[in-house]
């Protein structure tokens, strides 16, 4: 089968060997805690608070507005239910109806303990419009929560707009940006951000950390208590090879992003070239260029029930992509909410085939995918209505 073609690097991305390098040294012989007054411990301290800078400098923040966390997954529960606890009854909610599960799934945590939500509509293409959000607050809204790049289709939404449109309210914003961090530019001073999350195993760090930006003068409850760590927002003891390790790759991000972005561009687009030249039935989903640089969804007209099918076929043939979100892959089966969300039928949304490409993705990369996916979507049981699409000879 060869090496490995990894093309879900929405899902996860490979470590890099400089990050790997950063971490080693506290995963042997500096081991101490950084709350320990110790030499160990000083050292322990030290490294995670230049972890601290260079997160705050790729977001445009200050070190101390930066909070470590387990995952980006904790980041927005911390955001979320941090805030909400803090506001007086009755309190309202606004998100989006295709935001991540970790800010779903706590939405609808927060609807059990009383609060309202508004789940926003989305567009064809994916967008959040800014007059939805307009629509939608009431005068008890306290929070509104979209993520600044969708994981399925790879939507840059309008979070200054969105975020600007809130605070003329008097609303917090927040947004879920595991996606976007390191892949586009993203300042919290400019676009006026109250909250902000992230993962490092998004931009080539380690999994298991993560952390949240909270501006100054934004309050929010912990909802890990214990020792006081991170400012009392997260008590536990702190994972300082993985901090050190996000700390690095979000240096690396901002040192490579510009022509990083523009690289992965140039390979998106030769991946669309190459299918519009060899797959008649295949379909964009998402925006055309509103989107993050690595980032394709596909479905291919009548063969949407094949879609797990086609993703097994590219396995087999060492190419990994995802059928969308790794986050559900247990429900990999089902229509996804986040196509249904954006008006696509229950059978279009269950059949996308989303390819995300990342700092190690080559040309020979691309050149094996292209050469596998038409013979592979030429191997589908297509629906009759639809037999008259296909591949290209």
């Amino acid at each position: 089968m060869g090496e490995l073609v990894y093309l879900d690097h929405a899902a996860t991305t490979p470590l890099d060997g400089r990050v790997r390098a950063a971490m080693q040294p506290y995963l042997d012989e500096k081991y101490g805690n950084p709350s320990s007054m110790h030499a160990a411990g000083r050292e322990a301290r030290t490294a995670v608070e230049a972890a601290r800078a260079e997160v705050a400098q790729l977001l445009g923040a200050r070190p101390e507005e930066i909070v470590f966390t387990g995952s980006g997954t904790e980041a927005d529960n911390l955001a979320l239910r941090g805030a909400v606890a803090c506001f007086a009854d009755p309190c309202h909610v606004v998100t989006s109806a295709f935001e991540h599960p970790a800010v779903l799934e706590t939405c609808r945590h927060l609807e059990t303990r009383g609060v309202e939500v508004t789940y926003l509509p989305i567009d064809g293409e994916g967008i959040v419009q800014p007059q939805a959000l307009r629509a939608a607050l009431r005068p008890d809204t306290r929070l509104v929560s979209i993520m600044a790049a969708n994981n399925v289709v790879g939507t840059i939404q309008p979070v200054a707009e969105l975020a600007e449109i809130a605070h003329r309210h008097g609303a917090l914003f927040h947004t879920d940006a595991v996606q976007a961090v390191g892949k586009m530019p993203l300042d919290v001073t400019r676009t006026h951000i109250d909250l902000l999350s992230l993962s490092a195993h998004k931009l080539h760090g380690p999994k298991g950390v993560g952390a949240l930006y909270v501006r100054t003068g934004v309050n929010l409850e912990p909802i890990v208590h214990g020792g006081g760590q991170e400012g009392g927002l997260r008590s536990a003891t702190e994972n300082v090879a993985g901090i050190v390790g996000l700390g690095c790759a979000a240096r690396l991000a901002r040192d490579e992003m510009g022509a990083e972005s523009a690289r992965l561009v140039g390979l998106r687009d030769r991946i669309e070239t190459g299918i519009a030249e060899t797959i008649d039935n295949a379909y964009r989903i998402g925006h055309p260029y509103m989107r993050l640089p690595g980032h394709l969804c596909y479905g291919f007209s009548g063969q949407e029930g094949e879609a797990i099918k086609l993703l097994l076929a590219l396995d087999e043939a060492g190419i990994a992509v995802s059928s969308g979100s790794a986050c559900s892959s247990h429900n990999a089966g089902e229509p996804s909410y986040v196509l249904t969300a954006m008006g696509l039928d229950t059978i279009r949304a269950r059949g996308s085939l989303r390819v995300t490409l990342g700092r190690f993705t080559s040309d020979d990369d691309v050149d094996r995918l292209l050469a596998v996916l038409p013979e592979a979507v030429r191997s589908l049981n297509p629906i009759a209505s639809h037999a008259g699409f296909g591949v290209r000879a």
